[in-house]
């Protein structure tokens, strides 16, 4: 693992130009992961990574499914700003369509965010996205019902707008592939092996770690932080969890890269 650069000598746009963590439909992620709205179209080099990342993990799921595996939930992880939330969505396009695999919905992480209330509580509010600010063992049950597959199951997801999470809020039927996607679905620690061992085929993006720090300062920048202060919420809360998933990357099935 190399040592995170130096945040302040950055620029606050990615080497693609992109003033935000943009997806490939122009959606960006907010300071605490959620998926936001972006200020500005996203670059069409960018939206090829990410079509490029997409396609990879569809043929490797095509190709397990014609080996006779069964895949009933698909992980997608890696560290934030690698674009997960938009790939999954191209993902289930990719089955969806040109494969005809049945995609019963995606499940993100983030619905299982400790409200803020709680994060206060906790005194952890400071350190949202850091993996002990999730209901790690919520995640886990839900995944574990999703498993079983005698019953449609509901998923919470993440409103960016209230940036609280929000019960219930997908639905998931009893047959078909589900998606899930987050930062920490292969770390090893309670509740998340747990999490994990629910994950029939688990992928890790790999992106460039340069290009993550930028594209994490830039977010924090478009929600209202100055350069310093992004910079600095980045060295002290991001890059732990960065180096965090990038260590467990060995536990995923597959590693991509959204390198072009």
């Amino acid at each position: 693992m190399t040592p995170a650069p130096e945040f302040d000598s950055f620029s606050s746009a990615d080497d693609e130009g992109d003033s935000v963590r943009e997806g490939a439909f122009g959606e960006a992620a907010g300071a605490d992961g959620a998926e936001v709205e972006a200020p500005r179209a996203h670059s069409g080099e960018r939206a090829l990574a990410s079509l490029n990342v997409a396609q990879q993990i569809a043929d490797l799921v095509l190709h397990r499914l014609a080996c006779g595996e069964e895949i009933r939930v698909l992980g997608i992880t890696g560290p934030p700003g690698t674009g997960k939330t938009t790939v999954a969505q191209l993902v289930a396009e990719i089955l969806e369509g040109a494969a005809e695999v049945e995609v019963a919905g995606i499940a993100p992480m983030d619905g299982f965010h400790l409200s803020n209330a709680v994060l206060d509580e906790l005194d952890r509010h400071d350190r949202k996205g850091a993996p002990d600010t999730f209901d790690v063992w919520g995640y886990a049950a839900l995944l574990a019902r999703v498993q079983a597959g005698d019953r449609e199951v509901l998923a919470p997801d993440y409103r960016r707008d209230l940036h609280e999470p929000v019960a219930a809020s997908i639905l998931l039927p009893a047959r078909g592939v589900v998606i899930t996607e987050g930062n920490y679905l292969g770390l090893d620690a309670p509740g998340w092996r747990e999490a994990r061992e629910r994950i029939d085929f688990l992928v890790h993006v790999d992106t460039a770690e340069e290009l993550v720090y930028r594209r994490l300062i830039a977010r924090h920048e478009a929600f209202g932080r100055e350069t310093a202060e992004a910079a600095h919420w980045v060295r002290t809360v991001d890059a732990p969890n960065i180096a965090l998933v990038n260590e467990c990357r060995g536990r995923a099935d597959a590693i991509v890269s959204a390198d072009l």
